[in-house]
């Protein structure tokens, strides 16, 4: 769903490529009859085909699910063959460094939106701060991938513009932050009650909840001088507190059950210990929240109250609840999507002067086959590749876009293309996140 514009990039910039998916269909409709693209149907069931390709072409990009990166590093180590990914990296993939940078390839991870962007508009200001002599107090990087408001048409105000499973499967995640010098731990089963509203200008007011482990990046951007440290998630009213019902419900458990014949009403009956007679008055009842509640109005627009079939045999709740989210919340031909990324940051200087400096970026898709979201995480990575290639970026190892030699020239380009964020210095404490 994010490779077209790296593909069109490409091509536009005299480079050979093939695209390797089990999706070929919609590969050949990228390259577009360009004698410089070639596609072939391909998956990691095949790990001799990635050999060869590996060892065939300058440099490999994988957009594979996150689970087979590091399958993927540990060929184009073995062939001498850089790598660049979207993804978060892997603890496995920290291993592959020394040998790496012993074969003279870089392993580039993390080089999207967020992460990518994120990490690299963040480090232009912190670097700003430490070379003025000054301390990173506070730090907030918000990011969210959303429907543009007019296309926000369902109760949860979402409709996924990447990875269906993967938006799914972050919400099964526990969190980690550091707020005014204390570590706050946020189980999987509370991550959506710890939220916060915030508002972005030219958007509907949004909702805040932690990504991950914000902590550990405190030692990847160089500020242990930091008292807070906080990586949220952008969404609109609606959707935190209808996943927090599904937690709470066990509606995303992967424990496999025999669902044969059941109707989702059963399902849902099941999933929440209640009689599926008067099953929308029960289900009130008992998470004692109002019939006209997103999380409930959310579970009829799925269809959670009907009586139609499931078609499964033995499967899990996540599949189940998943499976019916993608039929019902994918962007539409006529829909927009928006990538809303903010930075917030409390600096202080030795002359005792304190300021407040936002980054920002509101992007818009044109079209749901245009969107915003792949031109954000593609375009990062594909003007890598063509610095890689070109020997522009000349660092090897492992690495992650936080250093002056990899995100100078990549957000420099990025300006050209209209991918910016918007810096505000000097602003009054007011302006902090509290």
């Amino acid at each position: 769903m994010v490779v077209k514009p790296m593909v069109e990039y490409l091509l536009g910039n005299n480079f050979e490529l093939l695209v390797a998916s089990p999706m070929k269909d919609r590969a050949d409709e990228m390259i577009n009859g360009n004698p410089l693209g070639s596609s072939l149907d391909w998956s990691m069931d095949d790990p001799e085909m990635l050999e060869k390709l590996v060892a065939a072409y300058d440099i490999t990009v994988s957009l594979l699910p996150y689970k087979y990166h590091l399958d993927v590093a540990k060929v184009c180590v073995r062939h001498g063959k850089s790598l660049v990914t979207t993804s978060y990296i892997q603890p496995g993939m920290t291993d592959l460094d020394e040998e790496a940078k012993r074969k003279g390839v870089l392993l580039l991870n993390e080089i999207g939106l967020d992460p990518g962007i994120d990490h690299m508009t963040a480090m232009r200001i912190i670097d700003h701060i430490h070379g003025k002599n000054g301390k990173v107090e506070e730090f907030y990087s918000l990011c969210g991938a959303l429907p543009a408001s007019e296309s926000a048409n369902n109760p949860m105000r979402y409709k996924f513009s990447w990875s269906p499973k993967g938006v799914i499967l972050a919400s099964r995640n526990s969190a980690l932050y550091l707020k005014k010098g204390k570590r706050i731990n946020i189980e999987s089963s509370n991550l959506f009650k710890d939220r916060f509203s915030y508002n972005f200008p030219g958007v509907d007011k949004l909702e805040v909840y932690p990504n991950r482990d914000s902590v550990s990046f405190i030692d990847i951007y160089g500020i242990p001088e930091a008292k807070t440290m906080y990586r949220g998630t952008f969404r609109f009213k609606g959707w935190c507190e209808t996943l927090d019902v599904m937690k709470n419900l066990n509606m995303l458990d992967d424990t496999v059950k025999n669902y044969q014949g059941m109707s989702y009403a059963d399902f849902l009956a099941e999933r929440s210990k209640t009689d599926v007679k008067d099953l929308k008055a029960n289900l009130v009842s008992k998470l004692r929240i109002p019939e006209t509640s997103a999380a409930i109005q959310s579970l009829d627009f799925l269809g959670f109250f009907s009586e139609q079939k499931l078609q499964y045999r033995e499967t899990t709740p996540f599949e189940i609840t998943s499976d019916i989210m993608i039929r019902k919340m994918m962007l539409e031909p006529s829909d927009r999507d928006m990538v809303v990324l903010q930075h917030v940051v409390r600096a202080s200087y030795t002359d005792g002067r304190k300021e407040v400096i936002k980054s920002s970026m509101l992007d818009f898709g044109s079209l749901s086959t245009n969107t915003s979201i792949a031109r954000t995480v593609a375009l990062p990575a594909a003007i890598s590749v063509k610095l890689i290639l070109g020997n522009k970026i000349t660092v090897k190892g492992v690495r992650r876009p936080v250093i002056p030699d990899i995100y100078n020239p990549v957000l420099d380009e990025l300006k050209t293309l209209g991918v910016e964020m918007k810096e505000e210095y000097g602003l009054h404490e007011s302006e902090m996140i509290m």
